[in-house]
């Protein structure tokens, strides 16, 4: 290879790898010995070999360390140099070897530049290709949390290759929003989820799904976040379709809701184009679970909101079936969210959303009643249920008003001794 053609090889990798030359030549001279294993018989014999490339000369030379045996001892040709030949080669140098020393002995094949050059170009894309991979963990392992500017280029093994800062990233398939298109050179924001050793070497993983990436968009796009004046309390996202961001400030002169919409909603918007038109929901930050419900439904207005501690479950009465569905979100959506906004990792809670119901409300206060009455006159709870629903449905109202023995007879179906036994237990209990 001449001395243009390793310059040229070289140069080329550094200036569209951006690539060290440091970087290229440790990759062309082991490129240079896997040409040399191949081309020369019992090369894996040798125990430590090496390829010198030098990019001013052109040249390429093959060594390997060789240890001094006596004259006529030779045991191992691969790794062991007589001392009289060792010796023809250390004069050259001005030096003297002697018998147990290690020698670095040229043994390059005649032509072997221009024979291996083929096999060296074969390999060096895969050498390359391992360079670059070290580079990218070097310049991406303290970078996972950031977000950044990508351009897509191809799809590969149904990931989604991006450029990054000439670095390649993927985005397999649980990373991408739902629906979403990326077509070669299309420009996007990426969430920098981790460098993972994969199926390809070393592989930056990005997202466009990640709940974070909603939070580094408010970062760069509302100055009182970047400021600390408002505070980023907790995202949840069903990614492609709805977010829920709450967001508290810690300036009671500044509304941390207003300050992530911004002037006409230019901030929120920004950040719900970037993500492809998703839906974005904006919280005011409270510790009362129930005031969070009724802010992440809204504009849905609750009858009744029924907090129960024991089973963990808010369930939220809404006017009809129309405003259930409403509330609940397409697939459930919106109440699933609403769920995970409230919890946490160690208290987990769900929200329930059900159409109000007038008459399940009035067969819930009369079982009640019913139940009590029952433990007053020490009746059955049918029997009690009976009366409620004939009218009698407390004690004092059959003593006030003056029930007699045969109305209870007439709409219960009673005998009139059971009756007596009621309106006298009704006159005790009073």
């Amino acid at each position: 290879m001449a001395t243009s053609d390793i310059t040229a090889l070289i140069d080329f990798y550094v200036r569209e790898k951006d690539l060290t030359r440091e970087r290229v030549i440790q990759a062309l001279e082991a490129s240079f010995l896997t040409a040399y294993a191949k081309m020369v018989p019992g090369a894996e014999r040798i125990h430590s070999l090496k390829a010198v490339v030098n990019s001013q000369k052109g040249t390429v030379k093959i060594k390997a360390t060789m240890t001094v045996v006596p004259d006529g001892e030779l045991k191992d040709p691969y790794n062991e140099i007589q001392l009289s030949q060792a010796q023809q080669l250390a004069a050259r140098k001005g030096a003297e070897a002697q018998v147990g020393e290690e020698v670095t002995v040229n043994i390059t094949p005649k032509d072997f530049g221009r024979i291996a050059v083929q096999t060296a170009r074969q390999t060096m894309q895969q050498r390359i290709r391992k360079a670059e991979q070290e580079m990218l963990a070097e310049a991406f392992r303290d970078r996972a949390g950031e977000v950044v500017t990508g351009t897509v280029r191809r799809y590969d093994k149904g990931d989604v290759v991006v450029e990054v800062e000439k670095f390649e990233g993927y985005v397999p398939m649980r990373q991408r929003i739902p629906g979403e298109e990326y077509a070669p050179g299309d420009q996007m924001r990426f969430y920098v989820v981790e460098v993972r050793d994969g199926v390809r070497g070393n592989e930056l993983i990005l997202s466009r799904s990640h709940p974070n990436l909603v939070r580094r968009l408010f970062e760069n796009e509302v100055i009182e976040i970047a400021e600390h004046t408002v505070e980023i309390v907790n995202v949840v996202r069903e990614a492609g379709y709805r977010t829920k961001l709450v967001v508290k400030s810690n300036d009671p002169n500044v509304d941390p809701v207003g300050a992530c919409v911004g002037m006409r909603g230019t901030r929120v918007k920004n950040v719900v184009n970037e993500l492809n038109h998703e839906k974005m929901d904006i919280l005011e930050y409270t510790e009362d679970k129930v005031a969070m419900v009724t802010q992440s439904l809204s504009p849905i207005e609750p009858i009744n909101i029924i907090e129960d501690p024991e089973t963990k479950t808010i369930t939220v009465q809404v006017e009809d079936e129309r405003a259930a569905a409403k509330a609940k979100g397409r697939k459930g959506q919106n109440v699933r969210l609403t769920g995970r906004l409230i919890s946490s990792p160690n208290d987990r809670w769900e929200v329930r959303v059900e159409a109000y119901d007038e008459h399940a409300k009035a067969k819930a206060i009369a079982k009640e009643g019913a139940g009590e009455l029952a433990a007053q006159l020490g009746i059955t709870d049918d029997l009690a249920a009976a009366m409620v629903a004939a009218g009698f449905t407390t004690v004092q109202g059959i003593v006030a008003y003056g029930v007699q023995p045969e109305d209870l007879e007439e709409a219960l179906g009673i005998t009139k001794e059971k009756a007596l036994d009621i309106i006298q237990k009704a006159k005790a209990a009073c």
